[in-house]
C-alpha cells in the first residue's frame, strides 16, 4: 500500500478541483499521439492522426481524453486502493487492447506536462511531485494485470 502524506493528498485534490477534465484530458492525450507517435496505433478506429493538427481536432482523441481524466478521478477519490479500482481496467488494458504498459507511463508524462502548462508557476515542485507519485501509481495499477 502507498503512504500518502497529508501535502500529497491536499497538492493532488487542490490541483484537481481547478482542472478541466475534457480539455487537460485532450491536451495530455493528443501530446502523447504527437510526441509518441508509435501510440497511434492502439486507436487506429479514431480516423485521421496523421499529423498534429488532425490530432488536435479529433473528436474522438477530445472524448477519450476525458474518459482517460474521468478513470483518474477515480484514482484520486481511492488514493488508498488505486490498484482495486483500477483492476478492471488493467484487464481490459492487458487481455483485450494488449496496450503496452509503458504507455500508461508516456501518458503519465504529457498529463504533467498539461497540468504544467495550465498552472504555471502555481505548479510548484512539491506539487509536481505528488503528481508524480500518483502517476507512478495509476501507472503500477494499469500493468498489475502484465506481470
Amino acid at each position: 500500500m502507498v503512504h500518502w502524506t497529508d501535502e500529497e493528498r491536499q497538492a493532488i485534490s487542490s490541483t484537481w478541483a481547478e482542472i478541466n477534465v475534457e480539455e487537460v484530458g485532450h491536451q495530455a492525450l493528443a501530446r502523447v499521439l504527437v510526441v509518441y507517435p508509435w501510440t497511434q496505433r492502439y486507436f487506429s478506429t479514431f480516423g485521421n492522426l496523421s499529423k498534429p493538427s488532425a490530432i488536435a481536432g479529433n473528436p474522438k482523441v477530445r472524448a477519450h481524453g476525458k474518459t482517460v481524466l474521468v478513470a483518474l478521478g477515480d484514482a484520486i477519490k481511492n488514493l488508498d486502493n488505486v490498484k482495486a479500482t483500477y483492476a478492471k481496467l488493467s484487464e481490459l488494458h492487458s487481455e483485450k487492447l494488449h496496450v503496452d504498459p509503458e504507455n500508461f507511463k508516456l501518458l503519465g508524462e504529457t498529463l504533467i506536462i498539461s497540468l504544467a502548462a495550465q498552472f504555471g508557476a502555481a505548479f510548484t515542485p512539491d506539487i509536481q511531485a505528488a503528481w508524480q507519485k500518483l502517476m507512478a501509481v495509476v501507472t503500477a495499477a494499469l500493468s498489475k494485470q502484465y506481470y
